[in-house]
This record gives structure tokens, C-alpha cells and sequence, in this order.
């Protein structure tokens, strides 16, 4: 599997999961989109400076693009591979869910 599938299954799994699974329904939400924007900026500056400064290496076989990092273009954005903004959207969206989920089950028991 590459690194691209292992992120677009990540995001539909995670996207499942909050509208079908968890019935948390974030992503209908203005509040989980504001909190996606706040976060955005932060992965993208951390993404830049591990994969500008090459500490982290990409195979360009499993990613969009090839694996010399570039500020952008060639399936990078701020150097990093977009499938790194997937799995940052995956992972903050399975945060959320879980939170909201879990506080819900709190309130209720």
C-alpha cells in the first residue's frame, strides 16, 4: 500500500466514523472547520521545516510527486507531500470525534 491509498483510506475511515459510526457529525459543523483552520497552519509549518530540512524522507514511489522536496508544486505544499495534510486531517478529525463521543457517553452515564 502506498503512503497516497494509506492516506485517502485514513480519511474516509476517519469520515465514516464521525457521520456514520460515532454519529458525531463534525464535519457538518462551523466549529470543527474553525478549529481545522487554526490547526492547518501549524502542521504545515512543522511538515515544512522536517521535510525542507530533509529530517524526514519520503520514497517518491508512494507518494504524488517525486521525493526531492520542493516549497511547492510536484504534489508538495510548504515541502511536505499532500498526503501529509490528509493524514493531519485524519487525525484531527478522529481526535475530535473521539472527544465529543467520549463526553457524551460521560454525560449521559
Amino acid at each position: 500500500m502506498t503512503y497516497t491509498q494509506a492516506a485517502l483510506l485514513g480519511v474516509v475511515a476517519s469520515v465514516v466514523l464521525d457521520l456514520a459510526v460515532l454519529r458525531t457529525q463534525l464535519l457538518r459543523r462551523r466549529v470543527f472547520w474553525v478549529s481545522y483552520a487554526i490547526v492547518l497552519p501549524f502542521q504545515l509549518l512543522t511538515n515544512g521545516i522536517l521535510t525542507g530540512r530533509r529530517v524526514v524522507v519520503y520514497d517518491g514511489d508512494a507518494i504524488v510527486g517525486s521525493d526531492t522536496p520542493q516549497l511547492l508544486g510536484d504534489g508538495r505544499i510548504v515541502y511536505a507531500p499532500v498526503e501529509d495534510l490528509l493524514f493531519g486531517f485524519a487525525l484531527v478529525l478522529q481526535t475530535l470525534a473521539w472527544w465529543v463521543w467520549w463526553g457524551r457517553r460521560r454525560r449521559a452515564g
